[in-house]
């Protein structure tokens, strides 16, 4: 069989933000397929926004935090070293609290701790700390290429891979691969509800790589299945445990469940972290239930019914057949 070692075309959503002329551009995820659009960003309070309307999703809203401190120091104007260092303490508390679930503390603890290293030593922290995040994501950069590869090793010529919600251009460019080594491989994704990521986003970029690839609703999982039509489940994760347990969106763990009730292997891409000790230490984030309620400006179910909408779930470390890391120390 050819070598993994070829060129990688990236898939859009592999590196959804980036900073083009002192404005951080992001893909505005809820657009697509219909049109690919960017939101430009100059504050932290657009930032804030851009992650909690959901426009950029995961691995997306890991690069705007780190961008966003790129843009403060861009726009610094003339502040002081100890003022700057407030200020950036300031926006990662801001960043922090901008999604439960999500890890955000650990990449913006770094920065903080950067600048406060370069103020301690007299450096400027401007040009150190920028140094650093340029390092760091060019790190992340390389790292996730190389987990691309390695997941396209776990895909085997003739595999049916069910993906729930979008894995950020990793399992696209992984298919990719999987062609261009004569691997013949086809993907069912779940349309991801209310978001609609799967059907969205995952048919999107794996129809522009030309996998074969086949949308299905939420709730057919276990009859697709128990057809035998998937032999293994890929996902990705939004934080990690110590111990295995991840979180995903929810119904994941569903899905989970019923992989191992018909002994179908489950891979998920992790990222390390021993922060937290198991999945009950995973801040839930809960929703706003309009957005179960109300579609298209229209609410869609009876007045005065009530909505619970858990972004995520917990899916237990036994039910995982084997984590696909990205280690960035």
């Amino acid at each position: 069989m050819p070598s993994q070692r070829v060129n990688i075309d990236e898939s859009p959503l592999f590196w959804p933000a980036r900073l083009q002329n002192g404005v951080l551009e992001v893909l505005d995820e809820t657009l697509i397929p219909s049109r690919v659009k960017f939101i430009r960003v100059r504050t932290t309070r657009e930032s804030v926004k851009v992650i909690r309307e959901m426009k950029t999703r995961a691995f997306g809203q890991l690069l705007v935090v780190l961008n966003t401190f790129l843009l403060l120091f861009k726009n610094k104007k003339g502040m002081s070293e100890r003022i700057l260092l407030r200020e950036i303490q300031k926006m990662a508390e801001k960043l922090n609290a901008s999604r439960p679930t999500f890890p955000f503390s650990e990449v913006t603890g770094r920065v903080v701790a950067w600048a406060q290293t370069a103020f301690d030593n007299g450096d400027d922290i401007s040009n150190v700390v920028s140094q650093r995040i340029r390092g760091y994501l060019e790190q992340i950069r390389i790292r996730r290429l190389g987990r691309v590869r390695r997941l396209a090793g776990v895909i085997k010529n003739g595999d049916s891979v069910l993906t729930h919600c979008n894995v950020s251009g990793e399992l696209a460019m992984a298919a990719a691969l999987c062609r261009k080594n004569k691997k013949r491989v086809q993907f069912f994704a779940t349309e991801t509800r209310p978001y609609f990521q799967g059907a969205k986003l995952t048919c999107w970029e794996l129809k522009k790589v030309g996998a074969d690839v086949t949308l299905i609703t939420d709730n057919a999982v276990a009859s697709v299945m128990s057809d035998g039509l998937v032999n293994k489940v890929i996902v990705g994760s939004d934080r990690n445990c110590a111990n295995g347990d991840f979180a995903n969106k929810i119904g994941t763990y569903a899905i989970a469940v019923l992989a191992k009730e018909f002994e179908i292997p489950f891979y998920v891409l992790t990222q390390p972290s021993r922060r937290l000790k198991n999945g009950r230490d995973i801040p839930i984030e809960f929703r706003d239930p309009d957005e179960i309620l109300i579609f298209r400006g229209k609410r869609v179910v009876p007045r005065k019914v009530k909505a619970l909408y858990p972004g995520f779930d917990i899916i237990p470390h036994q039910y995982v057949t084997k984590a696909i890391e990205l280690n960035v120390n």
